[in-house]
């Protein structure tokens, strides 16, 4: 009987182990990269921090074309 209510809750159902394992991957995804993008900013802000008034665009040549009117 045991056996029977076990399977009636839910037990250990393979799709929502394999769900659970996904998602739990994706969260330790996400967790590098928030990791890698928060060193990213410290860095660019030790970068202005160590140039302060510079732009940091200003040693970047850039050729932008002219805007176009927008379709109406």
């Amino acid at each position: 009987m045991a056996k029977a209510l076990l399977g009636y809750v839910g037990g250990s159902d393979p799709r929502l182990l394999a769900e659970m394992r996904r998602l739990q991957q994706r969260v330790q995804d996400l967790e590098s990269e928030l990791v890698r993008i928060q060193s990213e900013n410290d860095a660019l802000n030790a970068a202005v921090a160590q140039h302060p008034g510079e732009s940091l665009l200003e040693g970047i040549d850039i050729d932008v074309p002219q805007a176009e009117p927008a379709l109406t």
